[in-house]
């Protein structure tokens, strides 16, 4: 557009154009056709729903589908996404309704791409209602990341196990009690299961890459069908590897159905575990290879002992005293009976270090983020966070 014959036939209008851009915080030279060239923020784009055409870049939080709604998980289309200016946003009215025209599906809907939740996208479209909410519509450029692209040339969607680095945007450069805190506020978002849909979730997370008709028991380390789960002899069942009695949160919907701690094992194997704290010793475990116990603990074998210290540990973040439910953390000892605390932490420490993430438990992580609770282990992502918070 030619600026020197906007200023001369249109004054008036460029006049109340940059009013408008100074009255809703827009950096100028953002307006009208010229919007694309700077990025707003989502608050921006929330205040200037005028039509106009914007570039705006935010956080995937879901996929809305209500003016008041918005999924974080088990998604159901790919015709939109609703973004925010931080990850762990959960106001709806913070959010920017992005419609995902078909141009852009494969890479940017929800449905394909559940990753994409937490990452940053910035988009350029017409600022307008969407489901009778702040929206963007008939986006012309979407991208990954802080900058659009000019024209429909999707990237391939985003899989594996890579860290959404946007997910852990609130913990940046925090240690100690301020990394602790931001990564509850982070994990906390979550989509709640039952303790029925626990089944369903652990035939998905624990399932044997060798053999996708079995699940592997975290104790035994045996592949075992995914349908002989239930309650008689050698079937698997599901064990709270934070023991449900350490809080009394018994099974209902909260910690006692999180994925991020139940593990399928077989049912003799989760008898003899019980309650029982975490250490080294005792006696051999019969179907457990390399596990050991005793009267008041319970050692699980050498490749899945930074898996039990990261779940146990996610707990203790999560689960602060808020939502309800008990201020879980974890502490030295081994007799804590009913208390809301599970050890021995140095020892859990020490397996963190000692067995870091593998394949199997990173999968395993993603699969619980993108299919189950929209939420992660910090500690699987991370393993160094472990000795920042708790030295």
């Amino acid at each position: 557009m030619d600026m020197k014959r906007v200023t001369r036939s249109r004054p008036g209008r460029l006049i109340a154009a940059v009013v408008l851009a100074v009255a809703v915080g827009i950096p100028l030279g953002v307006t009208g056709a010229a919007s694309a060239a700077t990025p707003l923020t989502v608050a921006q784009a929330l205040a200037a729903q005028d039509g106009r055409t914007a570039t705006v870049t935010g956080y995937v939080i879901g996929q809305p589908t209500a003016n008041t709604t918005v999924l974080t998980s088990g998604f159901t289309a790919d015709t939109a996404i609703a973004l925010a200016d931080q990850a762990g946003e959960t106001g709806t009215s913070r959010m920017l309704y992005v419609q995902v025209t078909a141009a852009w599906r494969t890479t940017f809907g929800l449905l394909t791409n559940p990753s994409l939740r937490g990452r940053q996208v910035t988009a350029t479209g017409a600022l307008t209602a969407y489901f009778s909410h702040g929206g963007l519509k008939n986006p012309t450029a979407m991208s990954l990341g802080g900058g659009a692209t000019p024209s429909p040339t999707p990237t391939p969607s985003p899989t594996g196990t890579a860290v959404p680095d946007a997910y852990y945007a609130a913990a940046a450069g925090r240690t100690g009690p301020a990394l602790r805190t931001a990564l509850h506020g982070i994990i906390k978002v979550q989509t709640k299961l039952s303790y029925d849909q626990v089944w369903d979730a652990l035939k998905d997370t624990d399932q044997d890459p060798a053999n996708p008709a079995n699940v592997i028991l975290l104790y035994s380390g045996r592949s075992q069908s995914k349908t002989s789960n239930g309650g008689g002899a050698n079937d698997w069942n599901r064990e709270h590897v934070w023991a449900k009695s350490h809080g009394d949160f018994g099974t209902a919907t909260g910690p006692g159905t999180d994925v991020h701690h139940l593990r399928p094992e077989d049912v003799s194997v989760n008898s003899s575990r019980g309650n029982k704290d975490f250490d080294a010793g005792g006696g051999a475990v019969a179907e457990a290879p390399g596990c050991y116990t005793d009267a008041d603990s319970f050692e699980p074998r050498d490749a899945v002992k930074g898996d039990v210290a990261r779940m146990i540990l996610y707990m203790a973040i999560r689960y602060e005293g808020g939502d309800g439910w008990p201020d879980l953390e974890p502490n030295d000892s081994v007799s804590n009976g009913s208390a809301p605390r599970l050890g021995r932490l140095s020892k859990l420490l020490a397996w963190n270090d000692q067995d870091p993430p593998d394949a199997f438990e990173k999968r395993r992580n993603q699969r619980i983020y993108e299919r189950w609770q929209g939420n992660r282990n910090p500690f699987v992502d991370h393993p160094e966070w472990a000795r920042s918070i708790w030295g």
